[in-house]
């Protein structure tokens, strides 16, 4: 009995082996739960949550997480610019992480994807995915690199018109709310019957109920000027409640669509401002002239420069980063508004206000010459200590000179100060320095210029005292990028067949960037050579013989090449040593 109970029962090694397979397998079901806890988590740390919809979150169906959701969007030519909501605390998306996704609207299988243009953070804090123009036939979503684009992907819901739309708003030292509108239609350099327009001001525009209404105090161009109601003035009371919007009303034609939020600009006016000349000006794709233009006006007395970046996708933030480093006072601002160059100048005026003396309306292709060698600063002073019969100076004029190719067919590598010497004779349009405060109500301004209010007036600088050289007629690798767009809203674009004989185009040129033959002798009646010989004397390297902003890389080449020859001469003097030896 006691055999049979000993082999018809378990042994201590069967007992043993059994064990040694439960531990084994409760060690690897441990192992395999903790490693694809741990991946999840890090995943989680590493990238926000996005879901299409918050409305699981919301009825408590799954847990709460940090939700980025598509507020809107708008439909411009040439881009689709995406406005995402980020709850606070979350981590900024890169150009890196999202893709652009179009879709065939009548097949979801059909789909393709690419890089936007880039991702911005405008003033309100938003960020802004710019992706190419959506396809005809086709919708536009938001996909992130390291997911999957069917199941980790953003919808893209409410679109607007870029041409029918308020699109920016500020609140002025006065406490009123300067309105930047898209659609209006109002006639340049014209005050506008300001009581067609009120201002409402609300947090979803569905709800009129829950509406602000303010009635407007002037219009004029593309902006209308309301009292600010309290309410909004105060701001919301909670720290994470989202900021009012702000429409226009047209009475009896509707409300526009509107993606502007009214931002409070710091403080009054200051009895003593931080800088006393300043420049202003819109540019797009100007990192290569950028550091020449910048360190050029240093040189002559300019402080302080706004950069208003309209659509830009060259290498300029990386540029004005650099200028930054380098201690000069210089900020960007994206402003993507296409045709609007008015209403940023006039943005730009308002922003201005609270640091700037003086502040001058140039493009990156003008430059103030002042052929006596003083500073910008000191001519402003000059023609403002003494008020004229008109009232009290708020604006100076300077007229400008447009200089041609002057014989140059290929960019030149030491900047456009030094290389084009070739102008037309006749002087064209001025430019303006302005007094931010002496600026009418309307903020009206065409071409530079701004209308005053009624105590200010303008004084005009002899071209003797000072000029503008205006390289406007560069090569023509240059010049034909103007034709893609101009960024004056009353102005054709030089490809429409419109005002083809006008001032703003170039003459004899037409529609079609087609280079002429005789194009590098063009637009040259007048040597002037001045302001070339000023820039060598003064912003050369004593050392290099180079131009300050001349870059390292153009130095580095020019050396190697340098070297290059006398390597070669070396071998040719060599060889007729042989050859002499020989003989």
């Amino acid at each position: 009995m006691k055999n049979r109970r000993k082999r018809g029962g378990l042994s201590s090694v069967d007992v043993v082996v059994s064990w040694r397979r439960f531990f084994r397998f409760v060690s690897l079901f441990v192992f395999s739960f903790v490693l694809f806890s741990a991946f999840f988590i890090f995943l989680g740390k590493i990238r926000p949550v996005v879901r299409s919809s918050v409305n699981a979150v919301l009825r408590g169906s799954v847990p709460v997480v940090k939700v980025i959701t598509i507020h809107e969007a708008v439909e411009f030519p040439d881009q689709t610019l995406i406005f995402l909501k980020y709850p606070p605390s979350s981590r900024f998306f890169t150009k890196e992480d999202p893709f652009c996704v179009f879709s065939d609207v009548n097949d979801s299988s059909k789909l393709f994807k690419e890089l936007p243009f880039a991702v911005e953070t405008d003033d309100y804090g938003r960020q802004i995915v710019r992706c190419s123009a959506v396809p005809r036939g086709n919708t536009v979503s938001l996909a992130v690199s390291r997911w999957r684009v069917d199941d980790y992907n953003l919808q893209v819901g409410l679109t607007h018109r870029w041409d029918w739309l308020v699109y920016d708003a500020v609140i002025d030292d006065d406490n009123s709310t300067v309105v930047f509108v898209k659609g209006l239609n109002l006639r340049p350099g014209k005050v506008a019957d300001a009581s067609r327009y009120e201002c409402v001001y609300g947090w979803d525009f569905t709800k009129p109920k829950l509406l602000l209404r303010a009635q407007a105090i002037s219009a004029a161009q593309e902006i209308v000027r309301c009292k600010t109601p309290l309410t909004v003035l105060d701001g919301p009371r909670r720290a994470q409640s989202q900021p009012v919007k702000v429409s226009v009303r047209i009475k009896g034609s509707g409300m526009l669509p509107s993606v502007a939020h009214p931002i409070k600009r710091p403080g009054r006016i200051k009895v003593s401002k931080t800088f006393e000349t300043c420049v202003c000006t819109m540019t797009r794709n100007a990192a290569n002239v950028l550091r020449e233009w910048v360190m050029y006006h240093a040189g002559i007395g300019v402080q302080r420069w706004f950069i208003y970046d309209n659509n830009s996708d060259d290498d300029i933030v990386s540029e004005i980063k650099n200028l930054e480093n380098r201690g000069y006072n210089i900020s960007r601002h994206f402003w993507p508004w296409i045709k609007t160059q008015e209403a940023g100048f006039a943005n730009c005026a308002i922003r201005a206000k609270s640091d700037c003396d003086w502040v001058a309306f140039i493009d990156v292709d003008e430059f103030f010459y002042i052929p006596s060698g003083q500073t910008l600063t000191n001519v402003i002073r000059n023609h403002t200590t003494t008020p004229s019969s008109s009232g009290e100076i708020g604006e100076i004029r300077t007229p400008c000179h447009s200089f041609g190719p002057s014989g140059l067919r290929d960019p030149p590598r030491s900047g456009v100060t030094a290389a084009y010497t070739c102008r037309m004779a006749l002087p064209e349009r001025h430019k303006s320095i302005i007094r931010p405060e002496s600026l009418n109500a309307t903020l009206i301004n065409v071409v530079h210029h701004f209308h005053l209010k009624e105590e200010f007036a303008f004084v005009d600088v002899d071209k003797s005292t000072m000029v503008i050289n205006h390289y406007k007629y560069q090569v023509w690798d240059i010049f034909k990028e103007k034709f893609k767009r101009r960024v004056a809203t009353y102005v054709a674009d030089w490809q429409n067949e419109e005002n083809v004989g006008s001032k703003d185009r170039a003459p004899g040129l037409g529609t079609r960037p087609v280079e002429p033959t005789d194009w590098a002798e063009r637009f040259c009646e007048v040597s002037d050579i001045g302001l070339r010989d000023w820039v060598l004397e003064k912003f050369s390297d004593r050392k290099t013989q180079r131009l300050v902003w001349e870059r390292e890389a153009r130095r580095v080449e020019d050396e190697v090449i340098v070297q290059m020859g006398s390597w070669a001469d070396k071998r040719v003097g060599r060889k007729r040593k042989k050859q002499l030896k020989a003989q």
